[in-house]
Order: C-alpha cells, then structure tokens, then sequence
C-alpha cells in the first residue's frame, strides 16, 4: 500500500484504525503514560497506568471519553515490566474478566512482582557499590526503590506470547516483537497493513529511552552485568528495517518519522560514547566518576539511572574495543586502549 509521511495525515489514520490514547497521569518525573485502547473485537487495553487510586479513576474517565468502561475490556497487553505500565492490569482484568497477554520472558515477572522488582533492587545495589558509589547513597537508593514498589501489583498473566505471535481482531492483526533494551520485556506491537507500531517506551519521540540494567528474565545469575544499551541499538535497527510510518509511544507525541528519528539516537549515542572515551583517555575512572563528570550533583540523586547510561556508553566503547574493564579491585574502573 502507499503511505503518506505527513503528520498530520499519520495521526489522521490512527484515529481511523481506531486506535485511541489514553494518558494516564503518574507520580514519576516522565508524566503520564500512554495507554492504547485498541477498540475492536476483542477490546484491547495496551499498558494500563502504575497501581493507584489516580491512576484508576483517570483510566476510568478516559475511558468514559470513549463511551466504555473498564468492564467492557475484553484484553491487557503488557509492553514490558515497568510500574507505569503495568501496576492496573491486575486490577482492570479482575473489574472485567478481561485476559492477560504479554511476552512469556515476562509473565514470572508480573506474577511474582515483589519477588522479582525485589531482584532488580538488590542488583541496582551490588553494581552501584561495585562501580563507585558511596555505600551510605546506595543504601539509600535501595530505600526509596523499596517505598515506590507498591505503584506495581502481581498480575496472573493469561496468554503468554512469543516473538513472531500475532494478535487477531475483527479488522487488524498486531504481530508481536521482542524488542529489549530499555528492558528485557520491551515488546512493541506491529500492524504491518497500516503501518503503525504500538511501541510502549521503546521509541519516545522527546526523550532517548534509558537501557537500564535489570536482572535476567531468564532467572539465571547475572554472570558479569548484563549489556542492555548494546541490546537497545539493535533492537532500534531491527524496528528501523520495519519501514514503519508511526509508532505510537508510551509517553509524549507520537513518533511520525521513525526511521529519522531512530538514526539520531544512534548518532547520539556515538557522541556519548566518544565524550567519554575522551574523559578516560586523560585517565582510568569508575562509572560513578564517569557520571559525576557529565552530571554533577544529579549523578547522585539519580545514580542508578546515570549509572545505566554510563555503563551502557562504556559496553559500546568496549565491544568496539576502544576501552578496556579492570574489575581485579573494590571499584571497576574502565581505560582507554
């Protein structure tokens, strides 16, 4: 079929396609999230919103905006394992007997939430300590991390799926990709008819999405740390080779010229990588050095994420084989070759 690339001629026809954004607010810096009711047979809520009261009567009343309620859903999907996307699913699939479907790598993860979000903690912990963080801030973080668990919930997942499954509607299928990085479980949902991607956080259209470190969906131990922002660009270049025309984020505007925009990232994370390469050839540092360096006094009161971004940057550098890791002492340290 031939598309048109004009915006306003994209955002016409997901209107069209029956495709309807619901922000949903949340208590996090990022602002609301987007849910996607999908309004067809079955009646299909992607993401949900994180587990509170707000959140709930928000989703309500956007629903309402398209004459349904929550009882009327007939599927959740789940785009990965974040509280923002999926603290109500649980609820809103026991409001409407709706079913559960997300990636299999992530139902252990949604049913056993306090076990595993317990998991990413302990490993945010252990790798800040290894990588520079003073142990009184560390502590802390892991504090906080604790108290901000409750905005997810368990959720018993109904359909697990796997890459390549297609999701059948009275007038779309959805084909089901697993697209890792910013998480493990990043699924995005492709209608190849339209062209139109339901991408959760995988592709936002004003922020660079972070490859944060999480613990293995597989469940196995974390032998050295894993590498997600290695995982992320592939993942952004298998998603550019879709030939997309939109794809609908789970925060802010969406993306209306994807394969543009997925070239700037890339091109951003070279220049990243190539600022830090240049702070470590003046000498070996620690991540946590690396982070204080580019962000000062926010390395602290985001550590964990600046951390991930450092670290990532640093895998690139690595796997080009422009940087060396020394992890033989207390703090890993990272040199230029």
């Amino acid at each position: 079929m031939v598309r048109s690339h004009e915006p306003a001629a994209i955002v016409a026809r997901t209107t069209v396609a029956g495709i309807h954004c619901l922000p949903v607010p949340t208590p996090f810096a990022v602002g609301a999230v987007n849910a996607y009711l999908v309004d067809d047979e079955p009646l299909t809520l992607v993401d949900c919103g994180p587990n509170s009261a707000t959140a709930l009567a928000a989703l309500e009343g956007l629903l309402a905006d398209h004459g349904r309620v929550i009882a009327d859903i007939d599927l959740v999907v789940v785009t990965h394992q974040h509280m923002d996307h999926m603290g109500l699913a649980g609820l809103v699939a026991q409001r409407s007997g709706a079913e559960i479907a997300c990636l299999g790598l992530l139902a252990p993860y949604l049913e056993g939430w306090d076990e595993w979000s317990a998991r990413d903690d302990d490993l945010a912990h252990d790798l800040m300590l290894r990588h520079g963080l003073e142990p009184r801030a560390a502590k802390a973080l892991r504090s906080v991390a604790r108290m901000v668990r409750g905005w997810g919930a368990a959720a018993h997942v109904d359909r697990p799926l796997a890459a390549g499954d297609v999701l059948r509607f009275a007038g779309r299928t959805l084909r089901v990709l697993h697209r890792p990085g910013h998480s493990p479980s990043d699924t995005v949902l492709h209608d190849e008819e339209r062209g139109i991607v339901i991408g959760g956080d995988h592709l936002l259209s004003r922020v660079s999405s972070n490859a944060l470190i999480s613990y293995p969906l597989d469940g196995s131990p974390t032998d050295g740390r894993p590498r997600p922002l290695v995982e992320y660009r592939a993942s952004l270049l298998a998603t550019r080779a879709l030939d997309a025309a939109i794809v609908l984020g789970g925060h802010g505007e969406p993306v209306t010229a994807p394969a543009s925009l997925i070239d700037e990232r890339v091109r951003r994370q070279d220049e990243r990588a190539d600022h830090l390469l240049g702070l470590l050839s003046q000498g070996p540092r620690s991540a946590h050095e690396l982070a204080t360096s580019l962000w000062g006094d926010v390395a602290i009161t985001q550590a964990y994420l600046t951390l991930s971004e450092v670290l990532g940057h640093v895998d690139l550098l690595i796997e080009a084989g422009r940087v060396v890791e020394d992890d033989g002492g207390p703090v890993t340290r990272f040199e230029a070759v």
